[in-house]
């Protein structure tokens, strides 16, 4: 639900700004995420980040993440980024055998990392517009873009498999309250007004990552280079 990038400029923080024609119903959906999260996911993933070991929460947020590593390829496949694809596949290939069903990062101590793709950051790629700025309910900051790739994302999720109900939605409700519990430490970075930080944080780091860390030329860093 927090994101950890911090805007650079006042100009990147005023075109956001401008990026939120819907303000007003989004701050009405961040109200109640943060409702939600504050009196359900919140004290949930407390309780869940203080019993449980630090190295089962590495085992299952690698399970999870392992899971998710079939979908990062397909998406690297799409933005012409073969040679990743063929590394995160590999690597899905070693965790989900060495690894033990991905409990263990094995990949990354051969030198094979973990990436981040989803199909918000492909159509970016594709030269595919965000769109404004929008609040998910109980999902959390996005853009149009970005929530209808979560769709696309969400046919690649092997949870999908699972045909037993119960057990997918107990391995749905797992991953979501690890993902929170690692999120618990971001809190304290959270300044001024809240709606605004995370927005501004969100969107620089989606265009973090849809450009893979390529800064744009700043005009104003260009003024003192003359």
């Amino acid at each position: 639900m927090f994101a950890l990038a911090l805007p650079t400029s006042q100009m990147f923080a005023q075109e956001q700004t401008n990026n939120d024609p819907w303000e007003p119903l989004n701050r009405k959906t961040h109200a109640l995420n943060d409702f939600a999260d504050r009196w359900v996911l919140r004290p949930v993933a407390v309780g869940y980040d203080t019993v449980t070991p630090g190295i089962v929460q590495d085992g299952i947020g690698n399970f999870f993440d392992n899971l998710g590593t079939p979908g990062v390829a397909i998406n690297q496949i799409l933005q012409g980024k073969p040679r990743l694809a063929a590394s995160d596949t590999g690597r899905f290939l070693l965790n989900s055998t060495f690894g033990i069903a991905g409990l263990i990062d094995i990949a990354s101590r051969v030198g094979l990392p973990a990436h981040s793709e989803d199909f918000g950051q492909t159509f970016g790629r594709w030269g595919i517009d965000s769109g404004p700025y929008l609040v998910v309910p109980f999902r959390g900051p996005s853009t149009v873009r970005d929530a209808i790739g979560m769709g696309f994302d969400t046919l690649l999720n092997p949870l999908r498999l699972v045909d037993h109900e119960p057990t997918r939605y107990s391995m749905l409700a797992a991953s979501i309250i690890d993902t929170r519990a690692s999120l618990l430490s971001a809190e304290d970075l959270i300044s001024g007004d809240e709606y605004v930080f995370i927005r501004e944080a969100y969107l620089q780091r989606r265009h973090f990552l849809i450009t893979d860390g390529v800064v744009e030329d700043d005009p104003f860093l260009d003024d003192f280079d003359e």
